[in-house]
């Protein structure tokens, strides 16, 4: 994966990080365990962060153009990686998907 041009598409602007949909399927469940300050380490700050209660976090990066990014017109939610955090900061779960937390 080329960590570089992952940092440096905020919100799937420019579309590098779907370059590496294959391998980040293929990697994905090696993350799990790992603590959101290496997760930042890896993959840059998260595009969104989202606490879903006391106990869970979600780290989201996306794939495609989000709203977020200027002069795109969304028509469907965009493909994301979402990182579940337990409440020790670790990832319990790794999925790739369109849909919201």
């Amino acid at each position: 994966m080329d960590m570089e041009n992952w940092k440096s598409d905020h919100y799937g602007c420019k579309s590098l990080r779907m370059q590496d949909l294959e391998e980040l399927e293929r990697l994905k469940n090696s993350f799990l365990g790992v603590d959101n300050q290496a997760l930042i380490k890896t993959f840059g700050r998260p595009d969104r962060v989202e606490l879903v209660d006391k106990s869970q976090t979600f780290f989201s990066y996306f794939l495609e153009p989000s709203e977020a990014c200027d002069g795109v017109e969304i028509e469907k939610e965009p493909l994301r990686v979402l990182f579940r955090l337990n409440a020790i900061s670790k990832v319990s779960e790794v999925t790739i998907t369109t849909q919201n937390p």
